[in-house]
């Protein structure tokens, strides 16, 4: 938790505490917004929706697009989601809600018409920094205005005392799209859909650990919005970028993810294990075993993040995380490394862009900002992190 604020009114001077404190992805969490279902749209087309499916489901999308999401989709969604909630809550903690939104509704800027998407995920939108909310600056026209439905919760965080920024607006025209971007075969050199036209990036290509982040360069966030935040968070903190394999990578969050001081859990498809950055020299680099395949052709087709998404667990306290109960193969991984797997469905959320992670925004955790790498890193011609597989790996995965 930060230092208190000084501020001035009417009946004097007052110290204010911020509301908002969270330096990392395990410290034991105390408040969390966690999205909702109502109002959910498939998004509008645009290459930025489609070039993280694959083609044939990018077909379907664009004929779906604008469109409510089917019961059959949503009701499914929203019973797991409801239980999700109610078991954060049996664990003590406070959760928080963003205001329903119709997405459907049509809107514009200058240079391109769209309708939205849904506020499933805030993870995407919002970036918590110690007690700063950042709203970030998305690549994608569906989501244009989607932290305008958390903001009575933002503004209720900044009167009590948390800072708030918001990163440069941008105009999405055409520019910042390769027109040329074609999904790389494999075994090809990954390429962007999003070019260096102007800053843009999603706050799911960014975890904490302390003074130190780990960013993935995605088809969502390029170089430049890197770099801003590493201006914006100034000479505190370093950002240390992950080189991913995936083909068309998008939210790093099923990719690498720090369960622990000491313990990250990495995508044995999208990750070369001894090409992680120096720093985690020393860290048990966790490899997550094979996911348990989806049990419904439905899922397979609507999923906005593949079968991967049994690596977006929600550390409760350090010790405890909370997986899907389908992904048995997680959850026992999760006992094999000292940890205690809360298992709880949310596997039917995927179409709505997530899992536990994405469908949460840490906003307490209880603990202090702390330094956990060494500063500056030595540098080592071989990497010394350990490697704990899960179960036997394999397969491959064209969803991103």
């Amino acid at each position: 938790m930060s230092s208190p604020r000084i501020v001035s009114s009417d009946d004097g001077v007052h110290p204010l505490v911020s509301p908002v404190g969270s330096h990392n992805e395990w410290d034991p969490l105390e408040e969390v917004v966690v999205g909702r279902l109502e109002g959910a749209t498939f998004p509008s087309r645009h290459p930025i929706v489609t070039c993280n499916v694959p083609m044939w489901a990018g077909r379907l999308q664009g004929l779906a697009a604008g469109f409510r999401y089917p019961r059959a989709i949503v009701e499914p969604a929203q019973r797991e989601l409801d239980e999700f909630i109610a078991l954060l809550r049996s664990l003590g903690v406070t959760v928080r809600r963003p205001d329903p939104v119709d997405h459907r509704r049509r809107y514009a800027t200058p240079d391109w018409p769209s309708r939205g998407f849904a506020n499933s995920c805030p993870r995407d939108s919002l970036l918590v920094i110690g007690d700063e909310i950042i709203e970030t600056p998305m690549a994608w026209p569906c989501r244009y205005f989607e932290t305008f439905s958390y903001r009575p919760l933002v503004k209720g965080y900044f009167r009590r005392g948390a800072r708030w920024t918001s990163a440069p607006k941008p105009q999405l025209t055409d520019a910042l799209f390769d027109e040329s971007y074609r999904v790389p075969r494999p075994g090809r050199q990954v390429r962007y859909l999003t070019t260096e036209f102007e800053l843009v990036f999603d706050a799911a290509d960014f975890v904490r650990a302390g003074r130190d982040l780990f960013a993935q360069r995605s088809n969502v966030t390029n170089r430049m919005g890197i770099e801003w935040l590493r201006r914006h968070l100034g000479p505190d903190y370093r950002i240390h970028e992950i080189e991913s394999r995936c083909r068309t990578p998008m939210h790093i969050d099923t990719t690498f993810l720090p369960l622990a001081p000491g313990k990250v859990l990495v995508n044995p498809e999208y990750i070369d294990a001894d090409r992680l950055p120096t720093v985690l020299d020393g860290w048990d680099v966790l490899v997550a075993p094979e996911p348990d395949p989806l049990p419904e052709r439905l899922l397979k087709i609507t999923s906005m993040r593949g079968k991967w998404l049994s690596m977006n667990v929600l550390v409760i306290d350090g010790e405890r995380v909370i997986a899907d109960r389908h992904h048995t193969r997680m959850l026992r991984a999760l006992e094999g490394w000292g940890f205690e797997p809360v298992p709880c469905d949310l596997l039917h959320y995927a179409p709505f862009g997530g899992s536990f992670h994405c469908a949460t925004l840490d906003i307490r955790r209880r603990g202090a900002l702390e330094t956990y790498f060494p500063r500056p890193a030595a540098a080592t011609a071989s990497h010394t992190a350990r490697h704990v597989r899960g179960t036997q790996t394999g397969g491959s995965n064209v969803w991103g």
